[in-house]
C-alpha cells in the first residue's frame, strides 16, 4: 500500500513548471498588445486607415435657436459668432454649418431608387423665398416624394430662385404667365358649384381659388407623369410619417389598402418657444397636438389654458391635409381635401402621422401677411379677407399698432413663454415634442446640399440664365394642360363613353357627390360639447 501511494503521488519536480517556459510567456502576453498598438499607430500614421468621418472638417455646431441650452458652453466663440449672424443671404444661411452630423448626405441626388413605389407628388402655390423653400423640399425627398410641382408668385418666381429650383431633379416650377391664367381660365371649376362660394374676393378667399385651379392642373400633371398620389401643401408645412415601419412616407401610402382613395392627415400646430426665430424648421420642436389625436376629456378639459385667451384651440386652421390617390374623376375640395367627380371616395384617417404647421412662427409674419392684403383694418373689412378669427385678428394689430404693440401682442398670443404651463400641457399630452424633421434638416443643412444646389445653379452665365428663364417659361406655357379639354378625356377615359363634353356636363351636374369645397376649419371649441 505505502509502494501505490507513492506511485499515484506526484513528484515535487514535477509540479513545477520550467523557469524558462513561465518567463517566456510573460513576456508574450505583455509584448504582444504593445506591438499590435505599435502597428495600428504606424499604420495609420501612414494613411492605412480610413475614418470617414475624418474627411469633413470637425468643428462643433449646434442647432440654430440652442444659445441658452447646455451645450453652448461648449461650442467655440467663432463658432457662435458666426450662428449669430443676421445675414439673409441663401447660401450663408442654408449650408452655414460643417459639422460631421449627416456627412454622407454630401453630393446625393436622391435617385437611389430608379422606380420608387409609390410615387408620390407635392402640389404647392408658394412665394416663400429659397431659405424656406430648399429644407422644405429637401426633407421631402429624404421620406419618398417623387415629384414637386410649385406654383411660383413673389420672390420664389424671381429668375434665380426658379432657376435653383428647376435644376433639381425631380421639380418642375409652373410661373403664373398669361398663358396660364387664360388656360386656368377655361377650367370647368368656373362653371360649377362646389367653389362658387370662394370667387371673386381678396386675399385668402383669391388665393383658396387660385390654390383649387393649380390642384386641379396639378392632377393631370402627376398623372401624365406617372405618379400615384398627390398632395397639396404650403412651404410652411411638414409631413410626419409618424407610425409608418420606418421614417417614410412613402412607407406609409404603401401600406394603405388599395381600396382606399383618400388619406387624411391631421395637422400639429407649432407652438413657439421665443419672438427671435428665424428658421422655423430647425429651431422648434414643439406642436400642439390636433383634436383629433387626443382623447376628448383631454382635449376639452385642457381647452382654455390651450387656448391662452385666443380665439380658438389652434391659430389658424384644424382640418389638416391629404394625399388622394391619382385616378379617373379625381378633383380638388379646396386646398385641405379632395374629391370625386362621379363618387364618394373612400378615406381613412391617420392616428399617428400627421402634417406639422409652422404657422406665425416669425414675427415678421405679421407684417408679411399684412403686406400681401389691402383691405381696410376693421372688423367688417376683414372678414372680406380672412376666413379665420386669428388671421383678421394678427392682421388688424399689425396695421394700425407699433412697432412695439406689435411684440407685446405677439408674445402675449403666439409665443408660449410660461414654462410651467407647458410642462403641464405636455404631461397632459396636448403638447408634444417633435425632434426628427429638425434631425433631418439640419442634416442636410450640414452636409451642404443645399449651398451645392444654389451654387449648381449660379454657374450659369448671364446670358445664359436669361435664356434659360426665356425657354422655361416657354417650356411651361407648352406643357400646361387645358383643363376643359383634359377633364372631358378624364372623364371619357373613364366611362368609355364618347358623348360631347357638353353632354358630360350635363350628367355631372345630376350628380350627388359634388359637395361645397372644404375652407380652413377651426378646431371644435366648447360650444361644440
Amino acid at each position: 500500500m505505502a509502494g501505490l501511494s507513492a506511485l499515484n503521488r506526484p513528484s515535487a519536480a514535477a509540479s513545477v513548471a520550467p523557469p524558462g517556459l513561465a518567463s517566456r510567456l510573460v513576456l508574450l502576453l505583455t509584448a504582444l498588445p504593445l506591438f499590435l498598438s505599435i502597428f495600428a499607430f504606424v499604420l495609420q500614421w501612414r494613411g492605412g486607415t480610413d475614418d470617414p468621418a475624418s474627411r469633413w472638417p470637425a468643428e462643433s455646431q449646434k442647432f440654430p435657436g440652442m444659445d441658452n441650452s447646455p451645450l453652448g458652453s461648449s461650442i467655440s466663440s467663432s463658432t457662435s459668432g458666426r450662428l449669430s449672424s443676421s445675414s439673409s443671404d441663401c447660401v450663408e444661411i442654408l449650408g452655414r454649418s460643417s459639422s460631421p452630423s449627416f456627412p454622407y448626405y454630401r453630393g446625393w441626388k436622391f435617385n437611389f431608387d430608379l422606380d420608387p413605389h409609390p410615387k408620390i407628388s407635392i402640389v404647392s402655390t408658394t412665394s416663400a423665398s429659397l431659405e424656406q423653400i430648399l429644407p422644405w423640399l429637401f426633407y421631402h425627398k429624404v421620406i419618398g416624394v417623387t415629384q414637386f410641382l410649385l406654383f411660383v408668385e413673389g420672390k420664389a418666381a424671381k429668375s434665380h430662385s426658379s432657376a435653383i429650383l428647376e435644376s433639381i431633379p425631380g421639380v418642375k416650377v409652373i410661373h403664373r404667365t398669361k398663358d396660364l391664367e387664360e388656360k386656368q381660365a377655361q377650367s370647368r371649376i368656373w362653371n360649377e358649384t362646389w367653389l362658387a362660394g370662394f370667387f371673386y374676393k381678396p386675399c385668402n378667399y383669391e388665393l383658396f381659388v387660385k390654390q383649387s385651379l393649380n390642384m386641379e392642373m396639378a392632377i393631370v400633371m402627376a398623372r401624365e407623369s406617372g405618379m400615384d398620389w398627390i398632395i397639396h401643401l404650403d412651404t410652411d408645412e411638414l409631413m410626419h410619417p409618424a407610425g409608418a415601419r420606418e421614417y417614410s412616407l412613402r412607407q406609409l401610402l404603401l401600406d394603405v389598402p388599395s381600396d382606399v382613395d383618400m388619406v387624411i392627415f391631421p395637422n400639429y400646430e407649432s407652438c413657439i418657444e421665443r419672438d427671435d426665430i428665424k428658421d422655423p424648421f430647425s429651431e422648434v420642436s414643439m406642436f400642439k397636438k390636433n383634436y383629433d389625436h387626443l382623447p376628448k376629456d383631454t382635449y376639452f378639459g385642457m381647452y382654455k389654458e390651450a387656448t391662452r385667451g385666443n380665439p380658438n384651440y389652434f391659430l389658424t386652421y384644424g382640418n389638416g391635409k391629404s394625399a388622394a390617390r391619382i385616378q379617373d374623376h379625381l378633383r380638388p375640395n379646396g386646398a385641405h381635401r379632395w374629391h370625386n367627380y362621379m363618387k364618394i371616395p373612400k378615406e381613412v384617417k391617420q392616428d399617428d402621422a400627421a402634417v406639422l404647421h409652422f404657422t406665425y412662427t416669425k414675427f415678421s409674419d405679421l407684417t408679411s401677411r399684412r403686406d400681401r392684403c389691402g383691405c381696410k383694418p376693421t372688423k367688417d373689412d376683414v372678414k372680406r379677407c380672412f376666413m379665420l378669427d386669428f388671421d383678421r385678428a394678427a392682421f388688424i394689430i399689425a396695421s394700425t399698432a407699433t412697432e412695439e404693440e406689435m411684440l407685446r401682442w405677439y408674445n402675449e398670443h403666439v409665443v408660449w413663454m410660461d414654462k410651467q404651463l407647458n410642462l403641464k400641457l405636455l404631461k397632459k399630452g396636448v403638447l408634444t415634442r417633435i425632434y426628427a424633421p429638425m434631425a433631418i434638416i439640419q442634416g442636410l443643412r450640414e452636409s451642404g446640399v443645399f449651398s451645392s444646389a444654389i451654387a449648381s445653379a449660379q454657374t450659369l452665365s448671364k446670358e445664359k440664365f436669361g435664356s434659360s428663364m426665356e425657354g422655361l417659361q416657354n417650356k411651361n406655357s407648352s406643357a400646361l394642360p387645358n383643363l376643359s379639354t383634359a377633364a372631358s378625356k378624364n372623364t371619357m377615359r373613364g366611362a368609355g363613353r364618347k358623348e360631347s363634353y357638353a353632354a358630360t356636363r350635363k350628367i355631372l351636374e345630376t350628380a350627388v357627390f359634388a359637395e361645397n369645397a372644404i375652407p380652413p376649419i377651426s378646431p371644435p371649441g366648447l360650444d361644440d360639447i
